[in-house]
């Protein structure tokens, strides 16, 4: 007999329901990899609900594997028919075999699958893809944490702020319900009353956390001379990597409570599993516009902070290109940040002028603008156009070393242009 499969994609992930031979087959067409979808946690929930004896069969019948949207996942999905559940909002498909094998050109069947005729089923589905979602997700922020560990480290053990140490009080007591879950299959009355109140501390240490980067950017804002801009500058990349750290924890436990809220509500309310999953989608992506926001600004001024930087350069040498590295390791961190959360906005197309480019650049203006490239000549070397076309004919890195020299070792000047 031909073997039949269910398909769920619902943005993020892609999930193959169906016999477990039979999804085993159809991975290997595909060249994909894939978890354990988890597809029994559903049975004790659903399967002793009024009007729902059959579910239990069917489930048991069922296995599910579940796979992030990759690029080769994405390709899969592709191919699906887009048959949208109005309901849920997801795309649904059911694929059939032939002669015991999966085509490379998926082919759908239009069908009457138990599965996608039942609501309380599919919800459930639905709910645990979400789940794995956000584990998946709260596994990539584990890797990015441990990356920088010793800066994590420093913000979260050696902070005295008491926001701060309410937080690392709520990841110990979150971590707990995690494992009583993960050893028990689900969340009781007694593991939800201990982390039903943490939403308000996590959502307080990541408020505290957004002010201090826009703190940051607000202190980069007020300076208008470069040496206090390279000081600001160097303060923002010092600070900028811990308030990431203690941004990406509060998304992890956020992830963790959303996770627990699901399983929660599978056992105590699974009607309501659905809308539920919706609402958390939504407040989720709201959490990340108000990420994206601060540290996009915090991006766009220290770009603006390079480019007066890079306008004085000839003046200030060495405090421009500190101030232009600052801008571009700020920069780096905050997309490598963007891409742990999944924030996608463009960041990289922000990268900052190279020093030594802004310093040519400023060089062939000084060149071509006559009596205006006098003035600023005198100023850069105390002589004439012709001394700074000397001073500036052969710019590179060295720059900063030979426009000390024709100073007489002086410090840089304090004035502005």
């Amino acid at each position: 007999m031909d073997d039949e499969i269910q398909l769920i994609s619902d943005g993020d992930g892609l999930a193959v329901i169906g016999d477990p031979m039979a999804i085993d087959r159809f991975l290997v067409s595909q060249g994909l990899q894939a978890k354990d979808l988890g597809m029994q946690r559903l049975s004790p929930a659903l399967g002793t609900a009024a009007g729902m004896a059959q579910v239990g069969s069917e489930i048991a019948a069922n296995s599910g594997r579940w796979m992030k949207l990759t690029e080769e996942s994405a390709r899969v999905a592709k191919l699906l028919p887009k048959v949208q559940n109005s309901a849920s909002g997801n795309v649904h498909a059911t694929l059939r075999s032939q002669n015991g094998q999966f085509a490379k050109n998926l082919q759908f069947v239009k069908g009457h699958s138990s599965l996608l005729t039942n609501p309380a089923l599919l919800a459930g589905a639905a709910g645990l893809m979400a789940q794995i979602a956000m584990q998946q997700a709260m596994e990539e922020i584990t890797e990015y944490l441990a990356i920088i560990d010793e800066k994590v480290d420093d913000v979260l053990r050696a902070q005295k702020d008491a926001v701060l140490a309410d937080m690392i009080g709520v990841h110990l007591v979150i971590e707990e319900s995690m494992t009583i879950r993960e050893h028990t299959g689900r969340v009781s009355d007694v593991t939800w009353s201990k982390v039903q109140a943490t939403p308000a501390t996590i959502a307080r240490t990541q408020a505290y956390a957004l002010r201090q980067l826009d703190a940051l950017a607000e202190k980069l804002e007020s300076k208008s001379q470069v040496g206090d801009l390279a000081k600001a500058a160097k303060d923002a990349e010092v600070k900028t990597q811990e308030w990431l750290a203690v941004l990406a924890r509060c998304f992890q436990l956020q992830d963790a409570i959303a996770v627990l809220e699901l399983d929660r509500l599978l056992d105590a309310s699974p009607d309501e599993l659905h809308r539920h999953r919706i609402a958390l989608r939504a407040a989720r992506k709201n959490r990340l516009d108000l990420i994206s926001r601060s540290t996009v600004g915090l991006v766009s001024r220290m770009h603006a902070a390079a480019g007066t930087a890079n306008t004085k350069v000839l003046l200030h040498p060495t405090a421009s290109r500190a101030v232009v590295h600052s801008s571009n390791h700020v920069s780096t961190v905050i997309v490598d940040f963007h891409g742990r959360l999944g924030i996608d906005r463009g960041l990289e197309s922000l990268e900052a002028k190279r020093w030594v480019d802004a310093a040519t650049e400023v060089k062939d203006k000084v060149l071509v603008t006559g009596a205006g490239g006098v003035d600023v000549a005198r100023r850069v070397g105390n002589g004439t156009l012709e001394r700074a076309k000397s001073a500036s004919g052969k710019l590179s890195s060295g720059l900063a070393d030979r426009a000390l020299r024709l100073r007489g070792g002086r410090d840089e000047p304090k004035d502005e242009v």
